[in-house]
């Protein structure tokens, strides 16, 4: 509890409150020895009204009505409340000047508020349920039902810090909290929940991942769509979180409890078993935009407090800024934007002890207040240089929704990490045998320092991957050469037509014998690429175990069995699990592969050869290509790929001293010769060369 001095006087009681001037700062509520101070900004309203609620009645408690001088400094508005239950609810309701332009400064004084800096939201505790007050209009599913949090925790979290694993040593698995137990066949206790993802560290532990990236956990409004599957009749909901409402707060439906703030207590309780399984944590967080939309959209907080200055908006018509294609765009480069999203990241960090960010449309961070885009945005180096967040990892997706993308250039000042998606795009393109892919290929294996080292990063700036949660999972990635959206209620016009996939011959389910045969081989192509290449591995939830969302790349709506993750599949698919496995445990054994520099002596020492020792292949009809890795004390590498369609025989190149090959990986055998135990690699007869089969990748180490 802070302590708070007391240098006013009393200015007035209201139904046994006291209530004194306050302070301007910290921003949001805050408990104190002397009561709880409430400060938020709102430079262009006329009034504020603090409405109070107490803890289970619907309706409003109390008002007080902030004094315009009294309880004001600068842009800030403020009050100090003694007596005041911790645990009550509260929102705000402003108006400004009726002469004020209405289309600049959206304020509404029939509109209860949310504060931006609220840590904690009650309503809509339950997932897919609208809470509703007492006079709500119940045909509106955009109704601000909620109400801010006044929360004191008092979480013991012992000596946990942030882990500060090495972002070249880390194996990073996006997950979605949600869709990650719901599904029956998970066996936790709460589905869904915060506490269910505890219940399933064992199996990240057993899985060898080094950081969870969660999808969105700050509150956003699932219901925020009216929309119905066609297929099955069910509501559409929103169920990916990139709609935020509250930047601050975690999601109360993401809790087992959430009685009186219970989803904060989750969360850290989360992070903190998490850490003690030595798996970081890792926030997608939302800074873009926000789920009140555009000119017809919701108003939750922002736009009812000082909608021009939260807002890249319109001087002439108020009409809003949309480079994030969800209706509006951030101010971020607006000095109380920007401070509000660097108080925001040191929270998260210093009071939740998440380990790190991934930045949704990051690219947006960069714009400035009329929505240029800045060569030395403020917001972003500020991030990178802030102190607190000294140690985090900042990780850009590194484009947004209006064309602009920076992948390889975005502003870094040395800190910020980025999605690679030329790595992405390349690979795929590879693996489905695209031609003239040998040069991309080749320096996507090194880090992409085409990408990167101009910029003075590293290899681990690249965050590297082949599927993620927008777009095909990666069994869906060899079954589908079509998106199939159907189910989202948008006559599948919505997620990209451009998949750079291929279905192996038939598009979707079959039980064509060799069809299946070919999927699998190419889902471990494609594993082993990403394992084997400089930079930092990441995966989607899910891939591990072929989860499928029946070629739905836009699954951002289906909270159904299409999102959820069938937990059956650990054992239907054990040797797609067991491969992932056996990678992830081989990464981390072999420096190598995690190279600190691009000037280090593994990356110099590389050595590239074709199908003939020494000649790499790298003409536009090349489709093979292999990698020979010094290991000096520990084991040489030899990787190789061929894409071609027919079989290839490659001849080796000598390992290093007296050592000789022995197979780790050959994707074209069944499990369990398809990859091998570590320290059980297979002895090969034949050490001058390797038959490697059409469409397949061979990983030879030395003894």
């Amino acid at each position: 509890m802070e302590s708070l001095k007391i240098k006013d006087t009393l200015l007035k009681r209201i139904d046994g409150l006291e209530v004194y001037r306050g302070r301007p700062e910290p921003l949001g509520s805050r408990v104190t020895e002397h009561g709880i101070n409430f400060a938020i900004f709102a430079k262009h309203a006329t009034s504020v009204t603090l409405v109070l609620f107490t803890t289970g009645v619907r309706e409003e408690d109390k008002t007080i009505e902030f004094h315009p001088r009294l309880n004001r400094t600068g842009d800030v508005w403020h009050a100090l409340i003694r007596g005041l239950d911790p645990q009550s609810r509260y929102a705000y309701v402003m108006s400004c000047n009726p002469n004020d332009e209405p289309h600049i400064n959206r304020y509404n004084p029939g509109v209860m508020l949310l504060d931006p800096y609220a840590k904690a939201l009650s309503g809509a505790s339950q997932w897919g349920k609208i809470y509703r007050r007492r006079g709500d209009d119940v045909n509106d599913v955009h109704v601000n039902t909620r109400r801010s949090i006044i929360l004191d925790d008092d979480f013991n979290w012992g000596y946990d810090q942030p882990l500060e694993i090495p972002l070249r040593d880390s194996i990073i698995y996006e997950v979605h909290v949600r869709g990650f137990t719901r599904h029956p066949s998970s066996g936790v206790k709460h589905p869904g929940t915060f506490a269910g993802l505890i219940e399933k560290i064992p199996y990240l532990k057993d899985l060898g991942v080094t950081a969870v990236e969660l999808l969105p956990i700050a509150e956003f409004e699932e219901m925020d769509t009216d929309r119905i599957n066609p297929i099955t009749g069910e509501r559409l909901l929103n169920f990916w979180g990139y709609q935020p409402i509250s930047f601050f707060a975690p999601k109360a439906s993401y809790a087992a409890c959430s009685v009186n703030g219970g989803q904060v207590k989750e969360f850290k309780a989360m992070v903190k078993t998490m850490h003690k399984n030595g798996i970081e944590v890792i926030l997608d967080v939302v800074f873009n935009h926000t789920g009140e939309g555009n000119e017809m959209g919701p108003t939750f907080s922002f736009k009812g407090i000082d909608n021009s200055t939260y807002y890249i908006v319109d001087p002439r018509d108020g009409h809003y800024h949309n480079y994030s294609g969800c209706g509006n765009t951030l101010n971020c480069n607006h000095p109380v934007v920007r401070n509000m999203i660097l108080s925001c990241l040191r929270y998260w960090v210093s009071e939740m002890h998440v380990d790190g960010f991934r930045f949704d449309l990051a690219s947006i961070l960069g714009r400035g207040r009329d929505g240029s885009v800045l060569s030395n945005p403020p917001l972003l180096e500020r991030i990178a240089a802030d102190p607190i967040l000294a140690n985090t990892k900042l990780i850009a997706e590194a484009w947004d929704a209006a064309g602009l993308y920076q992948v390889g250039t975005f502003p870094n000042w040395g800190r910020w990490a980025e999605w690679n998606g030329r790595f992405r795009d390349d690979v795929r393109r590879f693996v489905r045998a695209e031609a003239g892919l040998i040069p991309a290929l080749a320096l996507r294996l090194k880090g992409s320092p085409d990408l990167y080292q101009a910029s003075e990063r590293e290899p681990y700036h690249s965050i590297n991957f082949v599927t993620c949660h927008d777009g095909f999972t990666l069994y869906d990635l060899v079954s589908y050469d079509y998106k199939h959206n159907e189910a989202n209620g948008e006559g599948n016009r919505d997620g990209t037509n451009d998949n750079t996939s291929w279905n192996c011959g038939w598009e979707g389910p079959t039980e064509l014998p060799e069809v299946k045969k070919l999927r699998k081989r190419q889902m471990k192509n494609f594993a082993t690429i990403l394992f084997m290449s400089h930079g930092v591995p990441m995966f989607l939830a899910g891939d591990e175990i072929a989860h499928t969302q029946l070629g739905n790349n836009n699954a951002y709506c289906q909270d159904n069995e299409i999102s959820w993750i069938n937990w059956d599949f650990v054992h239907k698919n054990a040797d797609m699990h067991r491969f992932f496995k056996l990678l992830i445990k081989f990464r981390k054994g072999c420096s190598a592969l995690r190279p600190d520099t691009f000037a280090s002596e593994n990356t110099e020492h590389i050595v590239w050869h074709g199908i003939r020792v020494g000649k790499p292949d790298w003409s536009h009809d090349s489709r093979t290509l292999s990698m020979f890795l010094p290991g000096g004390e520990q084991q040489d590498i030899l990787f190789i790929v061929n894409a071609f369609w027919e079989p290839i025989r490659f001849r080796l190149p000598r390992p290093m001293g007296s050592r000789r090959w022995f197979r780790f990986i050959d994707t074209n055998h069944e499990s369990s010769y398809d990859i091998t135990e570590i320290g059980e690699e297979i002895f090969m007869n034949e050490q001058h060369s390797y038959k490697v089969w059409s469409r397949s990748v061979v990983v030879l180490v030395s003894k």
